[in-house]
């Protein structure tokens, strides 16, 4: 039988895997952690929602008889990647995880890498200064040991509560962005500091390079460090993948 494939998503790679696998009539499903509000449509059957850890993962994966899992979600979504891992080797369903490459710094980037957010923190502690803080809104009350700078916060969603910071301005909007836009906000704003994930590919990318072109400094978070999986970097090497290993079980 063919593959039942479900694709854990909230990526911009996985709505294009998504695109792709409708294209070829594959059946799958585009599952979301939940935490954006508005939805992209997609051209395939969705779920929004956890799954309840690695048990609620793996009886989905039983209950639903899922062949194939991608994990296409976002390169800090550690917890949901992880249980993916210890899920799909439970119940012997194979796993392909679609990952965009990390960004490399380069000439005229100014970047104190640190090893993950409470890091950041850490690195925030002296003196005050006009920050964007580029992270989205799960991570916000985090940096609440650090009220002495002026935030700014560019979110998807507003979030649920106010963040616990004393000097900040919200902006709601949705990329991919530009460097031409997103160098006038930083200069609007005045902002002499970018803290950043290191998301990886070019929905994000705008502020990193309109921080090197204006100069200004970037504290980059660095990815979680996930357990060993195969990985890809295309949503065409996904598809010779299933192609590939369709044809190894005789599909």
């Amino acid at each position: 039988m063919p593959p039942n494939l479900l694709i854990l998503g909230g990526t911009l790679e996985a709505s294009a895997l998504a695109g792709a696998v409708a294209e070829k009539g594959m059946t799958a499903t585009l599952s979301y952690a939940g935490r954006v509000e508005r939805l992209k449509e997609q051209p395939i059957p969705r779920r929004v929602g956890g799954f309840g850890g690695v048990c609620g993962l793996a009886q989905y994966l039983r209950d639903h008889k899922i062949t194939h899992v991608v994990d296409a979600t976002h390169p800090f979504a550690a917890q949901m990647s992880e249980n993916a891992v210890v899920a799909c080797r439970q119940t012997a369903t194979r796993l392909l995880a679609l990952t965009r490459p990390p960004w490399c710094k380069k000439a005229g980037d100014d970047w104190q890498n640190v090893r993950d957010i409470a890091a950041a923190v850490t690195a925030l502690s002296g003196p005050a200064k006009r920050v964007m803080l580029a992270i989205g809104r799960m991570h916000l009350a985090q940096f609440s040991p650090c009220p002495q700078h002026q935030y700014l916060l560019r979110l998807v969603d507003a979030p649920d509560v106010p963040p616990p910071l004393p000097h900040h301005r919200i902006i709601i909007s949705r990329g991919p962005f530009t460097v031409a836009g997103d160098a006038a906000l930083l200069q609007n704003h005045d902002i002499e500091l970018v803290v950043a994930k290191n998301s990886g590919g070019s929905g994000a990318q705008a502020k990193i390079l309109a921080a090197r072109q204006l100069g200004l400094p970037v504290l980059m978070i660095d990815r979680p460090v996930l357990s060993p999986r195969d990985e890809v970097g295309s949503v065409d090497a996904v598809l010779d993948w299933l192609a590939h290993d369709g044809t190894e079980r005789g599909v």
